[in-house]
């Protein structure tokens, strides 16, 4: 068989194959697979996806589009400081001592210079009981400001009169850590302005073990969250913690499905707050440059009932985005893009590259090189 005859042989067998469903492996499909299928519906019939290629001008729209998968709580309190020192609230329970130096003493027996009240607890009104004073209002006042108006209201009755006080616990000046620490429990404030860090390091730290860890903060009946790494990296985000604060740090249980011709195929865990899809490329090892298509990176998502069919929302159920890579638009608007916790992120394969593979194994069958130049060269 001459030169010509194994080109002519080797051309037509590459056309029968590619113009067919080919058994050459691959590792992706291509794009146009995926969407084959896109117009084939009934009349009256929904169709099966809706194909949305994003660009600058369709980015808009998409961002008012419904949320999708898993959503931890989010948004997070503004930093600020509170007061320096633990307010006593209803609930807390005070050590009280009173000094009293006369020789005949109201207070003390003989021989005794002090006598100690223990365990008084704020009523829910705010005050505790002291002996011929009756009822202090102590709520809202530091420990210090509370001493100094039982100890004025003692001196009308005796005059050597000393007071010590001591916040001994109490529920409202503390922080429950409940779970993703070392040492779980309830904290009592040393001090007021007792940072979330700070609170995490108290007990304990949080173990190596737990994947990217997500922290919620249930505060006043309002919940909060945000990923631990956003406040390892923003000093702002370091706020001061409350009274009967609770905080939940746990894996953050948002992911990706990354597949096709990337770095990697894996279910990929959300590392930070937000995630672009040019960001999920990246995580994904990036597209491989030997067999993707840069014009067919589609993410693949699925609404709920609910989220689609109505104006401002999607059409159908399911949507495929398609993304082209291959220009500045493409670009900026992959970056501007958010994925969702759900959602697949899929590179296709190139068609190119299914054409070489198929090349290269009739060009061995044939017994000469595989290389496309090989079959426009010259014949001798």
């Amino acid at each position: 068989m001459t030169d010509y005859s194994r080109r002519a042989v080797l051309l037509m067998g590459s056309a029968a194959v590619l113009a067919g469903c080919t058994a050459v492996p691959r590792g992706a499909p291509h794009r146009r697979e995926v969407l084959a299928g896109a117009d084939d519906f009934e009349p009256g019939e929904a169709p099966p996806f809706t194909l949305v290629e994003v660009r600058r001008e369709t980015l808009p729209e998409l961002r008012n589009w419904p949320m999708t998968g898993f959503r931890p709580p989010t948004g997070w309190p503004a930093a600020g400081n509170g007061p320096t020192a633990p307010r006593i609230q209803p609930g807390d329970v005070l050590d009280l001592r009173i000094w009293d130096s006369e020789t005949v003493s109201l207070f003390t027996a003989d021989g005794e210079r002090a006598i100690a009240m223990p365990g008084l607890r704020v009523s829910p009104s705010g005050h505790i009981f002291v002996p011929y004073i009756d009822e202090v209002h102590v709520a809202g006042l530091t420990t210090d400001t509370a001493r100094r108006r039982i100890q004025e209201q003692l001196e009308a009755v005796i005059s050597s009169v000393q007071v010590q006080l001591v916040l001994a616990s109490g529920l409202r000046n503390s922080v429950d850590m409940v779970s993703g620490v070392a040492n779980p429990g309830n904290f009592r404030f040393e001090e007021m302005n007792t940072s979330i860090l700070g609170m995490i390091s108290a007990a304990g730290g949080v173990p190596e073990g737990l994947p990217n860890p997500y922290v919620t903060l249930m505060r006043g009946g309002q919940v909060y969250g945000i990923s631990l790494s956003e406040i390892y990296g923003n000093p702002a985000r370091d706020i001061a913690l409350r009274g009967r604060d609770r905080v939940i740090i746990e894996s953050d249980k948002r992911h990706f499905i990354a597949l096709g011709a990337a770095g990697s195929q894996q279910v990929v865990r959300f590392d930070q707050q937000e995630i672009s899809a040019l960001k999920a490329v990246s995580i994904m090892g990036g597209i491989d440059d030997a067999r993707a298509d840069p014009r067919g990176l589609l993410i693949l998502r699925r609404y709920d009932r609910g989220q689609y069919g109505n104006p401002g929302q999607p059409a159908t159920e399911r949507v495929i985005f398609s993304f082209n890579l291959t220009n500045a638009d493409g670009l900026f608007s992959a970056d501007e893009f958010q994925i969702h916790s759900g959602d697949v992120v899929l590179a296709t394969q190139a068609v190119a590259t299914s054409t070489e593979r198929v090349l290269r194994l009739f060009g061995s069958t044939l017994g000469f090189g595989a290389r496309v130049s090989d079959i426009g060269g010259s014949s001798n």
